[in-house]
């Protein structure tokens, strides 16, 4: 397991959603008889994957907007999977009903989910010029898009961050 994979594994969420996945699995198994049963199992596990993607991409960021946008995503990711078993129920296309089941496992990630987002820092923003996090009517907004962009605190190279897996900074030769 690389070591970014390890910190996400090791969140309340992120073991949530694993549990998400686990379920999104048994159900889409159910689902490979045909082609139209197989593509509501992809959408299932598309989602259910999403959803840590997601978390992975919120944890990665560290700026707020960019933070709660992956939170969006997640919620949106939650709902639609639990939409997609819900529709397997509702025509039959599944030998079980798994409804109840996956609307547990959402509402307990959901639960995790909340506690998680509570935790970011809202201080560590930008304006993000699309007037989602921050009104541009307001003299707090004109105010923030006066300030300069401090590259320093926003450096991600501050945070050990690189593309490699291996934990070597990369380096020009």
């Amino acid at each position: 397991m690389s070591r970014r994979l390890d910190k996400y594994g090791k969140l309340p969420v992120f073991q949530k959603s694993e549990e998400l996945l686990q379920l999104a699995e048994v159900i889409a198994e159910t689902l490979k008889e045909n082609e139209k049963k197989e593509h509501l199992a992809a959408e299932i596990l598309t989602n259910a994957m999403l959803i840590q993607v997601k978390i992975a991409g919120a944890e990665g960021g560290g700026l707020y907007s960019i933070r709660m946008q992956n939170a969006v995503l997640i919620k949106l990711a939650a709902h639609d999977l639990l939409n997609a078993v819900i529709f397997a129920a509702m025509v039959e296309i599944n030998e079980e009903d798994y409804v109840e089941l996956m609307r547990d496992k959402v509402e307990e990630f959901r639960l995790v989910f909340v506690d998680w987002i509570r935790g970011f820092d809202k201080t560590y923003d930008i304006p993000d010029n699309w007037a989602i996090r921050f009104d541009a009517s307001t003299p707090e907004q004109e105010k923030l898009e006066q300030l300069m962009f401090d590259e320093d605190k926003f450096d991600a190279d501050d945070e050990g961050f690189n593309w490699d897996d291996d934990g070597d900074e990369d380096k020009d030769d």
